[in-house]
């Protein structure tokens, strides 16, 4: 069975097989779903956090809004 892996741009899954896989000069290993993941994150040096399209999108302002409930209660 293939372990799915999560892109580092978009945080989606997909299966094993597919996607990009690209190391860097350091040897960390980033993996993409698409052409479209890559290109935002390498060339275009997009945020993840600041596209609404990513599962990474508002994921600071979600966990203030958390601590701050759990906090009041």
């Amino acid at each position: 069975m293939p372990k799915p892996r999560r892109c580092s741009f978009c945080g989606h899954e997909f299966n094993q097989g597919t996607g990009i896989m690209y190391v860097n000069n350091d040897g960390t290993i980033l993996w993409f779903c698409s052409s479209k993941c890559r290109k935002n994150f390498l060339v275009l040096g997009r945020d993840p956090r600041k596209l609404k399209w990513t599962a990474f999108y508002g994921q600071e302002e979600r966990a203030g809004r958390e601590r701050a409930s759990a906090s009041r209660t």
